[in-house]
């Protein structure tokens, strides 16, 4: 499977929700899914890594289609909002590497 950038997933994400009527859903509500999603992942990390086994009835789920859910719901946030995720990471990794430079302990032993 080829690999995919950031920009080419947010405009996949945003040619499948524009061709229908409803369009994105309002922030407040694409949260609210981000937190069931988020829960669900919780749950399934809880069954593989956890104390509390799966039933036997309960559904095939898996951490990679959870994490799915999750980075198509944070694609249709940011796209609802005209948010670039790259440059939103792009963003975020200056930060840590700057304030966050020598918080941690680097495996060869060397600063960045």
């Amino acid at each position: 499977m080829e690999e995919k950038s950031l920009a080419e997933i947010q405009r996949e994400v945003d040619r499948y929700i524009g061709q229908f009527k409803e369009g994105y859903f309002s922030p407040l509500s694409l949260v609210a899914r981000l937190a069931e999603e988020v829960g669900e992942l919780a749950r399934e990390v809880n069954h593989a890594y956890g104390e509390k086994p799966k039933k036997p009835d309960e559904a095939d789920n898996s951490i990679e289609m959870e994490l799915g859910d999750i980075l198509f719901i944070l694609n249709c946030f940011a796209n609802s909002l005209d948010i670039d995720l790259t440059k939103a990471h792009d963003a975020v990794m200056h930060k840590f590497n700057t304030r966050d430079a020598d918080r941690w302990t680097r495996k060869n032993g060397e600063p960045q």
